[in-house]
């Protein structure tokens, strides 16, 4: 996927987050890394659509990105997005977890949402989980099923912001794992992190 960053800038207030990013890059396997505070997590709100750069341009396959709230729902469908944590509803289901964006975003059936949903839980090692809450849930498992219902949409492109800063060495694995499966499958990915490890290997 084709995606170029023209002069991105973004400010909250007086602090300048991001000052004329410039990027030019097919994508297959990103990662942005760098410390602390540095707008990582800013940057990558911006290419997928949920925050808007002050100034710049964000292009995706040589078309400008329009930050205008009634055209992001369309351009939000074809992107993926693994929050850094407390990214699943509390009060439902691992099973509802994936099933709950395929329904009311995509408007698929129930049906149709729950087979999605069963398969993609028993190819990530999680069908025994399915009725569990996330506080029932590992850290590694709740990731998981965060990365499971962004698939699930089956994106164009997968975001994944900060996935393992939370999590134990041995889930960490768990989940660069699962990512790698899903890169050898074609699917795009960018991923944030501070972790110069996590980020050679997810790359």
């Amino acid at each position: 996927m084709k995606i170029e960053l023209r002069n991105i800038s973004k400010s909250f207030g007086s602090r300048v987050v991001l000052q004329d990013v410039c990027l030019q890059e097919d994508v297959t396997s990103l990662a942005i890394i760098g410390p602390s505070g540095a707008g990582k997590s800013t940057l990558l709100r911006i290419i997928g659509g949920l925050l808007a750069p002050d100034d710049g341009e964000l292009l995706v396959e040589g078309k400008p990105v329009d930050f205008a709230e009634k055209q992001l729902p369309a351009y939000r469908k074809k992107i993926g997005f693994v929050f850094q944590s407390k990214g699943l509803f509390e009060h439902m289901t691992a099973f509802e977890n994936v099933t709950l964006p395929l329904v009311y975003t995509l408007g698929k059936s129930k049906e149709e949402a729950a087979a999605i949903a069963d398969q993609l839980l028993v190819r990530f090692g999680l069908a025994e989980e399915k009725a569990k809450y996330p506080w029932q849930l590992s850290g590694g498992q709740q990731q998981r099923i965060a990365i499971a219902r962004a698939v699930a949409m089956s994106p164009a492109l997968l975001l994944l912001d900060e996935p393992t800063s939370a999590l134990d060495p041995e889930y960490s694995a768990e989940v660069l794992d699962l990512l790698g499966d899903l890169q050898k499958t074609g699917m795009r990915t960018i991923v944030v992190t501070h972790e110069m490890g996590f980020a050679k290997n997810a790359c």
